[in-house]
């Protein structure tokens, strides 16, 4: 807990799926845990470090909206991309045959304190300078020059972080007042648990190749005027 980080981000849009809803996207009302270790990941990560959530702090009211977007249901596979960059083959897509229309409930112009920390984890930790100190000196950099090596998101990729600014504190003077008081927020998705640990199923470090199997895990939070303590509830995880 001696490396830990206070973020505030922000953005126009914002969409934390719930898992419940098989068509149309619903956004729970906040971030999930798993969305936010998935934003910092875009900053810096490696198999060395896990990333854990500690706090999240909502500071804008609670606001959604209704957007309908045109979707494909398929994606061009890779293989056929090589081939045209190897010049023997094409790459096209008929939007016209497999487009569809999907709604989606979004939430809008929202901003997000999130306190979290990182642990070791003994995986490709052979270097010689291998330390919890090397992994916060660069996390620490990359957060004070808005580095990243990914877009940060906010849930999904097309709604990107506007501003994220490392801070000392949190000022929840700034939490709107709609977010005072106790707020059950219901069973949440916490993350996914994949089986395979972070290790590649083939023990190939240099061509790993990892599995996609994994087990959903719930934990049922309350929003205490505008901050969810993730550390207190995190012994209530339910697979």
């Amino acid at each position: 807990m001696g490396y830990g980080f206070k973020i505030l981000v922000e953005g126009e849009y914002a969409l934390f799926t719930r898992p419940e809803f098989k068509v149309e996207r619903v956004s729970y009302d906040v971030p999930t845990v798993s969305a936010m270790e998935g934003l910092i990941k875009s900053i810096y990560w490696k198999p060395a470090i896990r990333i854990v959530i500690d706090k999240i702090v909502v500071f804008h009211p609670i606001r959604f909206i209704n957007i309908r977007r045109n979707e494909v249901s398929q994606k061009v596979p890779l293989a056929t991309v090589k081939k045209q960059m190897n010049g023997t083959g094409t790459v096209e897509v008929l939007t016209s045959q497999i487009r569809s229309q999907r709604s989606s409930m979004l939430l809008r112009d929202v901003k997000y304190g999130v306190e979290f920390h990182f642990e070791m984890t003994g995986l490709q930790s052979q270097h010689p300078d291998e330390s919890p100190e090397k992994h916060y000196n660069i996390m620490l950099r990359r957060l004070r020059n808005g580095q990243h090596f990914r877009q940060p998101c906010l849930g999904c990729r097309e709604f990107a972080v506007r501003r994220l600014e490392l801070v000392d504190a949190f000022d929840l003077s700034q939490v709107d007042p709609s977010l005072k008081g106790d707020v059950d927020l219901g069973v949440m998705l916490y993350g996914l648990r994949f089986r395979d640990g972070g290790v590649p199923v083939n023990q190939d470090w240099d061509a790993p190749q990892f599995s996609d199997a994994a087990d959903p895990m719930y934990y049922r939070p309350h929003m205490i005027d505008g901050v969810i303590d993730v550390a207190k509830y995190r012994e209530g995880i339910l697979c």
